[in-house]
């Protein structure tokens, strides 16, 4: 478990680096939709690399073709957005307040999405710790936008 908290947190500390660097990348471009395209085609260049030397089999025409259509693009589609929305806002409020912000609406929809078990997530119901921890974030990131 502390290997996936680990984990977890330098995800975190490496989210936050690359969307100030990429947001820093738009404000020399004059253009956030560059930065994301530039952030993005990367990101591809360095996943196709990684596909080479770690997959050993592809899945199946019959896999592939069971795979529903917008799974296919709407994951895609979305970080797209939400770069393109950070590297936009991050020069104009903050680091810390986008990342806050951001925080916010993740937990929130984290928390129904694992409720719901969205997606063949697994399920984790919604309790009353749940929501006070939200709450208390929620208020967390108040006094942080704040101050």
């Amino acid at each position: 478990m502390i290997y996936f908290i680990l984990l977890s947190f330098l995800a975190g500390i490496a989210i936050v680096t690359q969307a100030n660097l990429n947001a820093y990348l738009g404000q020399l471009l004059a253009s956030s939709v560059i930065a994301t395209f530039v952030a993005l085609s990367t990101s591809a260049i360095f996943v196709l690399l990684v596909i080479f030397v770690y997959v050993k089999e592809i899945p199946s025409i019959d896999i592939i073709k069971s795979v529903p259509i917008y799974l296919w693009f709407t994951g895609g589609l979305l970080g797209a957005f939400a770069l393109a929305c950070f590297y936009y806002i991050i020069p104009k409020i903050g680091l810390l307040h986008m990342i806050s912000y951001s925080l916010c609406g993740q937990l929130i929809i984290s928390m129904l999405s694992s409720h719901y078990g969205w997606f063949n997530m697994p399920v984790s119901t919604i309790s009353i710790s749940k929501i006070s921890g939200i709450i208390l974030m929620t208020l967390g990131i108040f006094l942080i936008n704040k101050g």
